[in-house]
Protein backbone atom coordinates (compact mmCIF):
# COMPACT_ATOMS: atom_id res chain seq x y z
CA UNK A 1 0.00 0.00 0.00
CA UNK A 2 1.43 3.27 -0.97
CA UNK A 3 0.07 5.24 2.04
CA UNK A 4 1.91 3.04 4.19
CA UNK A 5 5.15 4.65 3.04
CA UNK A 6 6.85 7.50 4.26
CA UNK A 7 5.31 11.22 1.94
CA UNK A 8 8.01 12.01 -0.14
CA UNK A 9 7.01 16.08 1.03
CA UNK A 10 6.63 17.22 5.05
CA UNK A 11 3.73 16.60 6.66
CA UNK A 12 1.49 19.61 6.95
CA UNK A 13 1.28 21.57 10.02
CA UNK A 14 -1.47 20.18 12.69
CA UNK A 15 -4.41 22.68 12.77
CA UNK A 16 -5.63 23.86 16.06
CA UNK A 17 -9.48 22.69 16.90
CA UNK A 18 -11.40 25.86 16.19
CA UNK A 19 -9.50 26.28 12.57
CA UNK A 20 -10.91 22.44 11.42
CA UNK A 21 -13.24 22.79 8.39
CA UNK A 22 -16.94 22.28 8.58
CA UNK A 23 -18.59 20.09 6.71
CA UNK A 24 -19.66 16.40 6.14
CA UNK A 25 -17.16 13.98 6.94
CA UNK A 26 -16.89 9.57 6.60
CA UNK A 27 -14.50 7.59 8.96
CA UNK A 28 -11.43 6.09 6.63
CA UNK A 29 -11.89 2.50 8.05
CA UNK A 30 -8.27 1.93 7.02
CA UNK A 31 -6.78 4.40 9.11
CA UNK A 32 -9.01 3.94 11.97
CA UNK A 33 -8.51 1.63 15.07
CA UNK A 34 -11.32 0.45 17.28
CA UNK A 35 -9.74 -1.50 20.48
CA UNK A 36 -10.43 -3.23 23.19
CA UNK A 37 -8.63 -4.61 26.08
CA UNK A 38 -10.22 -6.63 29.00
CA UNK A 39 -8.44 -8.23 32.27
CA UNK A 40 -7.35 -11.86 31.58
CA UNK A 41 -8.12 -14.00 35.12
CA UNK A 42 -6.47 -11.02 36.76
CA UNK A 43 -3.42 -12.09 35.70
CA UNK A 44 -2.64 -10.15 31.78
CA UNK A 45 -4.95 -8.14 29.95
CA UNK A 46 -6.01 -9.29 26.68
CA UNK A 47 -6.22 -7.20 23.59
CA UNK A 48 -8.67 -6.87 20.11
CA UNK A 49 -10.08 -5.34 17.52
CA UNK A 50 -12.79 -4.55 15.75
CA UNK A 51 -12.62 -4.18 11.63
CA UNK A 52 -13.45 -2.11 8.90
CA UNK A 53 -15.62 0.05 11.54
CA UNK A 54 -17.76 2.69 9.47
CA UNK A 55 -19.03 5.68 10.24
CA UNK A 56 -19.86 10.12 9.98
CA UNK A 57 -19.08 13.22 11.62
CA UNK A 58 -21.01 16.39 10.59
CA UNK A 59 -19.30 19.57 11.51
CA UNK A 60 -20.99 22.73 12.08
CA UNK A 61 -21.09 26.13 13.92
CA UNK A 62 -23.16 26.22 17.03
CA UNK A 63 -24.46 29.42 18.20
CA UNK A 64 -21.78 30.17 20.61
CA UNK A 65 -19.55 30.12 16.69
CA UNK A 66 -17.48 26.98 18.10
CA UNK A 67 -16.91 23.99 16.37
CA UNK A 68 -19.65 21.39 16.84
CA UNK A 69 -20.58 18.25 15.28
CA UNK A 70 -22.68 15.15 15.21
CA UNK A 71 -20.71 11.56 15.67
CA UNK A 72 -20.88 7.98 14.61
CA UNK A 73 -18.94 5.07 14.72
CA UNK A 74 -20.14 1.51 13.99
CA UNK A 75 -18.26 -1.87 13.26
CA UNK A 76 -19.52 -5.21 12.92
CA UNK A 77 -18.88 -7.82 15.86
CA UNK A 78 -18.15 -10.73 13.11
CA UNK A 79 -15.03 -8.43 12.44
CA UNK A 80 -13.52 -8.94 15.85
CA UNK A 81 -10.07 -10.08 16.14
CA UNK A 82 -7.72 -10.88 18.69
CA UNK A 83 -4.87 -13.47 18.56
CA UNK A 84 -6.66 -16.72 18.86
CA UNK A 85 -9.22 -18.06 15.75
CA UNK A 86 -10.97 -19.89 18.01
CA UNK A 87 -11.42 -16.62 20.73
CA UNK A 88 -12.59 -14.94 17.76
CA UNK A 89 -15.42 -17.61 17.29
CA UNK A 90 -16.31 -17.52 20.69
CA UNK A 91 -16.48 -13.67 20.97
CA UNK A 92 -19.08 -13.93 18.37
CA UNK A 93 -20.90 -16.82 19.73
CA UNK A 94 -24.49 -16.83 21.63
CA UNK A 95 -22.72 -16.53 24.97
CA UNK A 96 -20.45 -13.59 24.25
CA UNK A 97 -21.66 -10.67 21.76
CA UNK A 98 -24.42 -12.67 19.37
CA UNK A 99 -23.20 -11.70 15.81
CA UNK A 100 -26.01 -13.46 14.25
CA UNK A 101 -28.60 -11.25 16.68
CA UNK A 102 -26.91 -8.70 17.28
CA UNK A 103 -24.83 -8.15 13.70
CA UNK A 104 -23.12 -4.28 14.96
CA UNK A 105 -21.78 -2.17 17.72
CA UNK A 106 -22.72 1.88 17.64
CA UNK A 107 -21.53 4.79 19.44
CA UNK A 108 -23.73 7.84 18.06
CA UNK A 109 -23.54 10.87 19.95
CA UNK A 110 -26.32 12.78 21.88
CA UNK A 111 -25.27 15.88 22.18
CA UNK A 112 -22.54 18.14 20.29
CA UNK A 113 -19.03 17.23 20.00
CA UNK A 114 -17.70 20.76 20.50
CA UNK A 115 -14.00 21.43 19.41
CA UNK A 116 -12.88 24.43 21.31
CA UNK A 117 -10.20 22.68 22.64
CA UNK A 118 -8.32 20.03 22.25
CA UNK A 119 -9.57 17.74 24.73
CA UNK A 120 -13.20 16.90 25.45
CA UNK A 121 -15.92 14.65 25.73
CA UNK A 122 -17.99 12.83 23.65
CA UNK A 123 -21.81 11.51 25.22
CA UNK A 124 -23.58 9.37 23.40
CA UNK A 125 -25.71 5.77 23.19
CA UNK A 126 -23.74 3.06 22.41
CA UNK A 127 -25.47 -0.23 21.22
CA UNK A 128 -23.88 -3.39 22.05
CA UNK A 129 -25.73 -7.00 22.05
CA UNK A 130 -29.17 -5.60 22.03
CA UNK A 131 -28.45 -3.01 24.89
CA UNK A 132 -28.43 0.72 24.19
CA UNK A 133 -26.65 2.84 26.80
CA UNK A 134 -26.01 6.18 27.34
CA UNK A 135 -21.94 6.29 27.97
CA UNK A 136 -19.68 9.50 27.98
CA UNK A 137 -15.79 9.29 26.67
CA UNK A 138 -12.92 10.84 26.75
CA UNK A 139 -11.97 12.44 23.43
CA UNK A 140 -8.41 14.22 22.05
CA UNK A 141 -8.64 16.06 19.18
CA UNK A 142 -4.92 14.90 17.37
CA UNK A 143 -4.50 17.13 14.43
CA UNK A 144 -6.51 18.18 10.79
CA UNK A 145 -4.67 18.99 7.22
CA UNK A 146 -4.55 17.55 4.10
CA UNK A 147 -3.41 13.75 3.51
CA UNK A 148 -0.63 14.19 1.36
CA UNK A 149 -0.54 10.73 0.45
CA UNK A 150 -4.23 10.77 -0.43
CA UNK A 151 -4.84 14.56 -0.78
CA UNK A 152 -7.37 14.53 1.25
CA UNK A 153 -8.48 16.88 3.82
CA UNK A 154 -8.79 15.05 7.13
CA UNK A 155 -9.59 15.24 10.99
CA UNK A 156 -8.12 12.79 13.38
CA UNK A 157 -9.17 12.32 16.97
CA UNK A 158 -8.60 9.68 20.05
CA UNK A 159 -11.33 8.35 21.87
CA UNK A 160 -11.35 6.70 25.10
CA UNK A 161 -13.57 5.15 27.33
CA UNK A 162 -14.89 2.44 29.93
CA UNK A 163 -17.92 0.26 30.12
CA UNK A 164 -18.99 -2.38 32.06
CA UNK A 165 -20.44 -4.86 30.42
CA UNK A 166 -23.02 -6.81 32.45
CA UNK A 167 -24.57 -3.38 31.60
CA UNK A 168 -25.42 -4.75 28.15
CA UNK A 169 -26.34 -8.46 29.26
CA UNK A 170 -22.39 -9.73 28.23
CA UNK A 171 -22.35 -11.94 31.15
CA UNK A 172 -19.99 -15.16 30.03
CA UNK A 173 -16.91 -15.93 32.20
CA UNK A 174 -17.95 -12.94 35.11
CA UNK A 175 -15.81 -12.45 37.07
CA UNK A 176 -12.89 -14.50 35.57
CA UNK A 177 -12.84 -12.22 32.67
CA UNK A 178 -13.10 -9.01 33.47
CA UNK A 179 -16.07 -6.89 33.77
CA UNK A 180 -14.58 -3.71 32.99
CA UNK A 181 -13.78 -3.38 29.54
CA UNK A 182 -11.39 -0.18 27.75
CA UNK A 183 -12.39 0.71 24.75
CA UNK A 184 -9.59 3.20 22.25
CA UNK A 185 -11.14 4.22 19.40
CA UNK A 186 -8.32 6.38 16.94
CA UNK A 187 -10.68 7.84 14.29
CA UNK A 188 -9.83 9.18 11.24
CA UNK A 189 -12.34 11.30 9.23
CA UNK A 190 -12.11 12.38 5.68
CA UNK A 191 -14.18 15.65 4.21
CA UNK A 192 -16.47 15.08 1.47
CA UNK A 193 -18.20 18.19 1.10
CA UNK A 194 -18.19 21.70 2.95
Amino acid sequence: MTDTLAPTRPMPPLQLPDAVRRGSYLLDPVHTRVLFSVSHFGISTFYGEFLRPTGMLDLSSSQQGAEAGALTVSVPVANVRTSVDLLDEELCSRDWLDAGRFPNVTLTSTSPVSLASRAFQVTGNLSLHGVTREIVLDATFVGAGINPVKQVYTIGFDIRGTLRRSDFGVLAALPQIGEEVALIVSAAFELQSS
